[in-house]
């Protein structure tokens, strides 16, 4: 059993969690406020904890300091009444788990926390290589953690655009993300993938380079952008055949989502771009 511990929760969050199927075998603890948590985690072990959402997230990042000195193995998620593009960077700096600002959907904290509490020995898996607000390159492992809390955070970096656009390209960008991670990394998390998120005025850019070889865009069986009319399904045979988790519809949704998907010549490298109104 897990032992997981809130700061001053929202009692529906709070009610939430532990009503949770993903959680029903682990302990959720609620503190009063940042003194009275380090007085949790003086007395006993815990393995996640998570934010009060009414303190900023500079105040998380400063108290996470004694969190460690502590209980230095802890994955920390981080509730934030608002969340700007700094602050998300600084909480990828200080490797935070994840971070979710309002409206809080319990099924995805609960989701998240269930990841962290599987984490185990935590390697963070997320390097930043250069970071501003409007452009942020980093190294990810392949491995499909690393790829949910990346999405996470690139989420919350993006919180300014309006949901709808926002959405739609985070899902085009976590299925070219896995598709790299599983054909060009072997999800070998001694690979890594380099991820760059750029926003200008008028668009939202993602670049992805996998470390694989490169494919022929033209030639991909286990891929739904293979078949042919009227067979939707026949990449799932060769899918089966080689192995392969069930799937191959990522490319071509991905494809129908953003307004353009432009690969390199090798294919090991993807452009998407999604134009803001």
């Amino acid at each position: 059993m897990a032992r997981i511990l809130m700061i001053a929760p929202e009692d529906d969050l709070l009610t939430a969690l532990r009503a949770s199927p993903l959680l029903e075998s682990h302990a959720v603890d609620a503190a009063a406020g940042a003194f009275d948590a380090l007085r949790w985690l003086r007395q006993r072990p815990y393995d996640v904890l998570l934010s009060s959402p009414t303190t900023r997230i500079e105040e998380d990042l400063a108290q996470l300091l004694a969190v460690r000195r502590v209980r230095p193995g802890i994955r920390v998620i981080l509730l934030a009444a608002h969340t700007t593009p700094d602050e998300v960077i600084a909480a990828l700096r200080s490797r935070v788990f994840a971070l979710f600002s309002p409206p809080y959907d319990p099924s995805e904290i609960a989701d998240m926390v269930a990841r962290a509490v599987d984490a185990e020995p935590f390697a963070d898996g997320i390097e930043i290589v250069s970071a501003k607000p409007d452009w942020i390159t980093v190294r990810v492992h392949c491995r499909l953690l690393s790829a949910e809390r990346l999405v996470n955070f690139f989420t919350e970096l993006r919180s300014d655009v309006p949901e709808s656009p926002r959405d739609d390209l985070m899902s085009a960008f976590r299925e070219v993300l896995m598709n790299a991670m599983e054909h060009g990394g072997g999800f070998d998390p001694g690979q890594v993938v380099e991820v760059s998120a750029i926003r200008t005025e008028r668009t939202l850019v993602f670049y992805v380079r996998d470390p694989g070889p490169g494919f022929d865009v033209e030639d991909l069986p286990h891929s739904a952008v293979s078949n042919a009319a009227g067979e939707p399904l026949a990449h799932a045979e060769v899918r089966a055949e080689a192995g392969l988790r069930p799937g191959g519809f990522g490319l071509l949704l991905a494809g129908r989502i953003v307004d353009e998907m432009i690969y390199s010549e090798r294919a090991n490298e993807v452009l998407l771009i999604k134009h803001l109104a």
